[in-house]
C-alpha cells in the first residue's frame, strides 16, 4: 500500500490531507503508517480526490512467471526477464 505515494502525486501534503479531513496530521500519520481499516482509506481517498484502489497500485510492482522446459521460472524486474529471454 502507497498512500503517501498518491498524496504526493496529487501535489499534497500529509498535513494537507489531514486538514481536509478534520483530524491532526499525526494521526492521519499513524494510519498511513499502519494498517488503516477500510474506513479510514475511503476517507483519505475522498479527500485527496482518488479511488481506494489507487493506493494499492504501484508501477514499480513487476512480477513474472515463465514456464520452461517443465520449470517455473519467476522474475521481480523486467532486465532479468529480458535476459532469459534472450
Amino acid at each position: 500500500m502507497d498512500i503517501k505515494r498518491v498524496i504526493k502525486s496529487k501535489g499534497l501534503t500529509v498535513k494537507e490531507v489531514a486538514a481536509k479531513m478534520g483530524i491532526a496530521k499525526e494521526n492521519l500519520s499513524v494510519h498511513i503508517n499502519g494498517n488503516p481499516s477500510v474506513q479510514v482509506l475511503e476517507r483519505i481517498a475522498y479527500a485527496i480526490g482518488c479511488e481506494v484502489g489507487d493506493f494499492f497500485n504501484t508501477s514499480d510492482d513487476f512480477t513474472a512467471f515463465v514456464r520452461h522446459n517443465k520449470t517455473i521460472h519467476t522474475f521481480d524486474n523486467k532486465e532479468a526477464l529480458k535476459e532469459f529471454i534472450a
